[in-house]
């Protein structure tokens, strides 16, 4: 048999009803957890202006310089346009465009939705993902940092890794800690160049940060004695970062102070974090983060003091998977789609049209997971269709049943019957599924 004549593109997948059980979990669950820190959804647009990244993340990013899905407008808008690879610089755009510095500065925001990135597919890496992120814009305080680290903690304990999650913290300083530790890591880089890999001697003279980026193994070797930032901060990056770390702890948070940690885009200032679960082993990290104060202004905005994360679904995913959680029980009511609440059986072919007549009235009176035969089925394969479907009431219309006006409702959990009046069958219906 020959195979499909169409297939998904390359590091994407298709989501059929049953993988989307785990996938409505996921997406609840971030929902549910940022409502409690009374952060609201926005959604901006999956396209924008190509500028916006390369402006935002850095030219010399590997987002920019490599990862971007990017396409050409028509010729007489004479712009291009990248689907998003990440969602702050969105956000941030959007924050600025709808006028928010200037009515109302303080704003706590949070969005679910597709990523697109141009990278070699692997496990855990999709060229089209789901994120969670959220974004908090209008305050430089450190317990506003402590907040969005709490929140993405309490995220991933809501889905069931609580006991051991690790908080990793960094800080990159400000603008002028940034400039003493530009000059320091070019001191340091510059006798090492031949010595490392074709990107890192391009990237020196642009961007000397990208270096402490490269994932080649020869030049990760040569960053482990790199000059830290915590060399080059002034005191109050020292004392914000500080403050972060008490404010954490506060909150019964446990750190981990890492100094070498970094983050792969150049807007972050200050607090950088990740959070991980250590029982992974070499795939610990669950999502990253951190403050930056630069980028409103950076697309236009006035300086705001800005902080947040991004958390992607498919290596959340994986982490669930590997570590058999959450309990199966707690997934059972996202699999509603996948079954039926109630089962409409016609016992002859005449009986057809009433059943069908029926089943637009329980949905028409909000009755979900409504369902019948649409095969020619016969009586006894429609009751082996309901049990199967799971369904917790079946109506059964036959002659009989119709000549006298009249439905035979089953209660599938107790096996009881009741002969209900045919007006009376959607009120018992209700009545019987309200929760």
């Amino acid at each position: 048999m020959a195979g499909p004549a169409f297939r998904a593109p390359r590091g994407t997948r298709d989501w059929f009803p049953e993988d989307l059980v785990i996938a409505r979990f996921l997406e609840e669950t971030a929902r549910a957890t940022a409502r409690a820190y009374r952060y609201a959804e926005v959604r901006p647009p999956l396209l924008e202006e190509t500028r916006l990244y390369t402006r935002s993340l850095g030219e010399t990013s590997d987002v920019v310089s490599k990862e971007m899905f990017t396409v050409p407008s028509r010729a007489d808008e004479g712009v291009t346009y990248t689907f998003r690879p990440e969602g702050t610089a969105g956000v941030a755009r959007a924050y600025v465009e709808g006028g928010y510095p200037a009515r109302a500065p303080f704003q706590k925001w949070y969005y679910v939705g597709p990523m697109f990135r141009y990278e070699r597919p692997q496990k855990g890496r999709e060229r089209q993902f789901t994120q969670f992120g959220v974004e908090a814009f209008g305050s430089a305080s450190p317990r506003l940092d402590a907040e969005v680290v709490d929140l993405a903690c309490a995220y991933f304990e809501r889905l069931g890794l609580e006991g051991e999650l690790q908080v990793r913290l960094n800080t990159m300083g400000d603008s002028a800690d940034r400039e003493r530790w530009r000059d320091a890591l070019a001191a340091y880089f510059a006798p090492q160049l031949a010595r490392r890999c074709e990107d890192c001697r391009a990237r020196f003279q642009r961007n000397v940060f990208r270096l402490l980026d490269c994932k080649v193994e020869a030049c990760r070797q040569l960053n482990a004695s790199a000059p830290s930032v915590r060399a080059a901060l002034g005191p109050e990056s020292a004392a914000h970062f500080a403050a972060v770390v008490a404010a954490l702890q506060r909150l019964g948070r446990s750190v981990v102070d890492d100094p070498a940690m970094v983050r792969g885009l150049d807007y972050y200032t200050r607090t950088v974090f990740e959070v991980h679960f250590p029982p992974l082993g070499a795939r610990s990290a669950l999502c990253g983060g951190g403050r930056y104060d630069n980028l409103v202004s950076e697309v236009g905005g006035p300086v705001t003091p800005a902080v947040g994360f991004a958390a992607g679904f498919t290596a959340t995913e994986l982490a669930l998977a590997e570590l058999g959680r959450p309990d199966p029980a707690r997934l059972e009511r996202f699999r509603t789609e996948l079954g039926a609440n109630v089962y409409l059986v016609a016992i002859g072919t005449e009986d057809r049209d009433e059943v069908f007549r029926l089943a637009g009235e329980l949905r028409a009176a909000g009755v979900s997971g409504v369902d019948l035969d649409y095969r020619d089925k016969s009586s006894k394969a429609q009751f082996k269709e309901a049990d199967r479907l799971g369904a917790r009431l079946v109506v059964v219309i036959g002659p009989e049943e119709r000549s006298r006006n009249r439905a035979v409702v089953r209660d599938m959990q107790s096996g009881t019957e009741e002969n209900v009046a045919r007006t009376g069958v959607v009120p018992r219906l209700q009545e019987v599924l309200q929760p």
